[in-house]
């Protein structure tokens, strides 16, 4: 028999009883410590949190997870340095990373490489670590203090990736350690959670949507209970949508950032392709969240509805939201939810999620 409205009243008074009794000490103003950091290091992007000058502001900077090999010359080089593009000299080429790659890439008409592949550090990169050591340098300050506070993001483990998640988060790590920093790892899903859902008691699901994957966490009281990831993202999308359309990946991403809108018809044949793969994303989240919540025990036992969060890149194109909505309600949800809705800065909300974890490390 299900619970009554006044059962559900009062699981909602034991929510809101139990938060404040288990958290609010640790959420205390003078526990904050306004020096820490929040870093989201994406398959995309790497981006960088920090408080700003008052009221609860932040502040963002970013840099492209992506390089481009060229051959070396004094000519390039002096151009490179002219033009503050991020480069560093390897035996007869120069390394272009960061913002300044996909410039290059769209010049020579080439593809960027990744330094992260799947949410993870690519093997097949032989300078991927030597890479994001640059772009972490460029983008975060040295700490104030010895041993402050910086939280990083790394993904859910994917299913057949059990053992890489570990080096990569140890690797990430040891590279933020070295800066000075005490450094702490935060799951993805759980960071847009921390971000979002502070108004719900960090109840509910945060989903980030990112360029090479998608990684959802279901929290309840800020408790992770159940955290995955699916193996698809942006990059799946431009490579598949290059594929069939014969046109190169680097182009294909700039129309899906710049131009895509998913709630109009497609007037082109690259369009028509970006629709039908975001359908396809969009149904194997929705069917993996169904699935893992289906075979979990972890699930508490409230009968309240719950929100769901959508951010990252990858679902800030218009018509994403509406899209995941409708593939929730074709299918037989095993949680009843209460709303779906985009993060505020659907680019920024992990680093944010990060950077109010390291606040309150302490």
């Amino acid at each position: 028999m299900g619970k009554t409205r006044k059962d559900i009243e009062k699981d909602k008074t034991m929510i809101n009883q139990a938060f404040e009794e288990t958290v609010n000490e640790s959420y205390d103003e003078k526990n904050i410590s306004r020096k820490a950091l929040g870093v989201d290091i994406g398959t995309s992007k790497t981006v960088f949190a920090k408080n700003g000058n008052g009221n609860g502001s932040r502040d963002y900077l970013s840099q492209r997870n992506a390089f481009i090999e060229v051959e070396y010359s004094k000519f390039t080089e002096k151009i490179l340095k002219q033009n503050e593009i991020r480069h560093y000299r390897l035996k007869d080429s120069i390394i272009v990373y960061g913002d300044g790659a996909e410039v290059f890439a769209n010049t020579l008409n080439q593809v960027t490489r990744r330094p992260l592949k799947n949410g993870l550090l690519n093997a097949n990169e032989v300078n991927a670590i030597e890479i994001i050591r640059g772009i972490l340098d460029d983008l975060i300050p040295d700490p104030e203090e010895e041993n402050a506070p910086l939280c990083f993001s790394v993904p859910a483990a994917p299913q057949k990736s059990q053992s890489d998640i570990i080096y990569h988060e140890a690797i990430l790590k040891r590279l933020l350690d070295d800066k000075g920093f005490q450094s702490k790892s935060i799951n993805e899903g759980m960071a847009v959670v921390f971000s979002e859902l502070e108004k719900e008691n960090f109840t509910g699901f945060g989903i980030s949507a990112g360029g090479g994957m998608c990684n959802v966490c279901l929290s309840y009281l800020s408790i992770p209970h159940i955290s995955f990831s699916i193996s698809k993202g942006g990059d799946y999308i431009d490579d598949a949508v290059s594929s069939v359309t014969r046109e190169v990946s680097t182009r294909v991403r700039s129309i899906k950032e710049n131009k895509l809108n998913l709630l109009n018809d497609p007037e082109n044949e690259i369009e028509d392709a970006l629709h039908i793969y975001y359908d396809d994303l969009i149904r194997d989240l929705v069917m993996t969240m169904k699935k893992s919540i289906e075979e979990t025990s972890r699930i508490p036992k409230l009968s309240i509805p719950l929100p769901i969060v959508l951010s990252g890149g990858t679902a800030k194109p218009k018509g994403f939201k509406e899209r995941f909505e409708n593939y929730i309600h074709q299918v037989d949800f095993p949680i009843e939810i209460s709303e779906i809705r985009m993060a505020k800065d659907p680019l920024n909300a992990t680093a944010n999620g990060a950077l109010i974890a390291a606040m309150y490390a302490g």
